[in-house]
């Protein structure tokens, strides 16, 4: 008896494979998504690392905690005196879970709504292609064996451990063991001062950690703009995260409920710190272990990801890959861009991703966002180029929220006016970053968007005063 047959098969339902899944379901294949998340009654959690252990409770924990930070040293100011206040923390940690939850019921949902067959386990390729498909053999619970005409790989990543030093979500943690504290750590170490270490570093600061990041890089926040991560490096400081940059981690060891970590700080000067807790946050590896890639014939590039060309297809016919487990920025939503592109493209349609235009967002407080190339990067390139800088203290929604901290920063060419960048920290920047995107996918100019009406009082006018900045020209600084 044979197996089951699909069109496509999509092995991951995170961001990318979920989305791609449905999109190829639209276009009339037929479609099976297969994930082994599971949830803490061994159910499904569709939805992968961004849903279950990343993005959505990372921002649910973020907003708990500005919340609390809020009632403790803000709303004085605006006349919300608030006494008795304490932390319960097992409700926050509750709620970040609920919310999880809803996500993981919401993609099984769209998968029920768009014929999108799920299969709960892990998927692996059960060996070449045959007259039938590729063979994908399914984990437990599912336990069974389906057929695929065609195969996108969208298996994500894994968070990177130091060498030696493996995850115990104990006293040792990944993102994971990052948002199940049970109880707020007196003194919080975080090797690593990305996305993921100055989250949650956030998160912990703001309910009573002490909080010290432990950064091997003599640059801080070496991807984005100059003078935007000199502006978040200072703000953050204030705040009271210790960062520590130029550190070469040595010995890690740990006692019962502690750990010791030894270091060779930037001047060369050997260092000693215990701390309750650990977060590790140096990166994130391909997940490709026991996808079958061997019996299948799939080629890995010598890291471990998935070897694609620019359209995502791999070495094998009918197999393509997407998302974190191929070359390009470690994002949901350019996994997302990617899993729609490779559906049209099955489909005969031309699905493109602009890898140029992708979005990039830290959600610490204040948010840091940008799009494009950075001050440094056209520099290092030879582009001639205009930029222009509005401050959020100038901005009177700024003000009526209490938060005017950072700035719009806008990067032009300097003979076309063409936008080559745009760079905000401050209140809301994930949301003001979109109308950047959109501008320069239409290759707009500076002085298209400081010729547009914005809304009055708005964060986005801080948007158009930077680009009215470009040519010297800002109405409100």
């Amino acid at each position: 008896m044979s197996n089951k047959q699909f069109d496509v098969v999509v092995i991951g339902a995170g961001p990318g494979g979920y989305i791609a899944a449905i999109r190829a379901a639209q276009l009339g294949f037929s479609v099976a998504c297969i994930d082994e998340w599971s949830n803490a009654k061994g159910g499904p959690a569709p939805g992968g690392t961004c849903t279950n252990v990343g993005c959505i409770p990372s921002k649910a924990l973020l907003q708990s905690s500005e919340h609390y930070e809020h009632a403790g040293h803000a709303f004085a100011e605006h006349g919300i005196d608030v006494a008795g206040l304490s932390l319960n923390l097992g409700q926050m940690i509750k709620r970040k879970d609920t919310v999880v939850k809803q996500n993981n019921d919401g993609i099984l949902f769209l998968f029920k709504k768009n014929k999108v067959t799920f299969f709960h386990g892990r998927g692996a390729f059960a060996g070449a292609a045959g007259a039938e498909g590729y063979p994908i053999a399914i984990s437990a619970p599912s336990n069974e064996t389906i057929n695929a005409k065609q195969v996108i790989i969208a298996t994500g990543s894994n968070a990177r451990a130091l060498p030696g030093t493996p995850f115990d979500e104990k006293l040792i943690l990944s993102n994971t063991g990052a948002l199940a504290i049970e109880s707020v750590p007196a003194n919080l170490g975080v090797i690593g001062a990305g996305v993921i270490g100055l989250e949650m570093g956030s998160v912990w600061r703001r309910l009573g950690s002490k909080v010290t990041v432990l950064e091997g890089l003599p640059t801080f926040l070496g991807a984005v703009d100059e003078q935007i991560a000199k502006e978040a490096h200072k703000l953050f400081t204030k705040q009271g995260l210790s960062i520590n940059l130029g550190c070469k981690i040595g010995a890690i060891t740990t006692g019962d409920n502690n750990v010791k970590v030894e270091y060779t700080d930037a001047k060369g000067e050997a260092q000693s710190v215990v701390f309750d807790k650990l977060i590790v946050s140096i990166g994130r590896t391909p997940n490709t272990n026991g996808l079958g890639a061997d019996v299948a014939g799939l080629a890995l590039d010598e890291r471990g990801f998935v070897a694609v060309d620019d359209d995502c297809k791999t070495n094998l016919p009918g197999v393509w890959a997407i998302g974190d487990v191929v070359r390009g920025p470690m994002l949901a939503h350019k996994a997302e861009e990617e899993g729609v592109a490779v559906a049209e493209r099955m489909a005969g349609q031309h699905g493109h991703t602009n890898f140029n235009t992708i979005p990039w967002v830290i959600y610490t407080s204040p948010e840091i966002a940008w799009v494009g190339r950075t001050e440094q990067q056209l520099k290092a390139d030879g582009v001639a180029y205009k930029a222009g800088t509005f401050p959020f203290l100038a901005n009177g929604r700024a003000r009526a929220l209490g938060d005017t901290s950072g700035m719009v920063k806008f990067l032009a060419d300097a003979a076309t006016d063409e936008i080559l960048g745009v760079h905000i920290i401050g209140p809301m920047a994930s949301e003001l970053i979109s109308e950047a995107v959109v501008a320069m996918e239409f290759k707009a100019s500076a002085e298209d968007i400081a010729r547009i009406c914005h809304a009055h009082p708005s964060l986005s006018e801080a948007t158009k005063e930077a680009a009215l900045a470009v040519d010297k020209r800002t109405l409100n600084f």
